[in-house]
């Protein structure tokens, strides 16, 4: 199950940080889109890895069997109001741009829908 949540979210990531926002990210985050930052083994494994222990952590927080709608609210709610919030918090001292909050707190909003529809699916 959280397996499945966190496979959502690393496919959602592909398209979010590739063909949909990829050009805009790196232009506001200063990252050379030709320029890996790191082995990309290293880098997916431990994203995927790290969006295991948050899809796991969130289906410990809805409980055994969370209805469809209190799981996708739950989600909506965690990533926009958790965790976009906690990053408008840093970028706002960081002096980063508007746009790129957007862009990973819309992320990250999703990522959390994605867990919980397929955790309120699951049961």
């Amino acid at each position: 199950m959280g397996g499945a949540a966190a496979a959502s979210a690393f496919l959602l990531g592909g398209l979010w940080y590739g063909p949909l926002f990829k050009q805009a990210w790196c232009r506001e985050a200063g990252v050379d889109p030709d320029k890996p930052n790191g082995h990309p083994a290293a880098i997916f494994g431990g994203a995927f890895l790290l969006s295991l222990v948050a899809a796991a952590v969130f289906a410990v927080f809805l409980g055994p069997a969370p209805a469809l709608a209190h799981a996708v609210g739950a989600g909506i709610a965690a990533g926009l109001c958790w965790v976009a919030a906690s990053f408008g918090i840093n970028y706002l001292f960081a002096g980063r741009s508007l746009k790129l909050w957007l862009i990973d707190g819309g992320y990250h909003t999703l990522q959390f829908a994605l867990y919980g529809l397929v955790l309120g699916l699951w049961h």
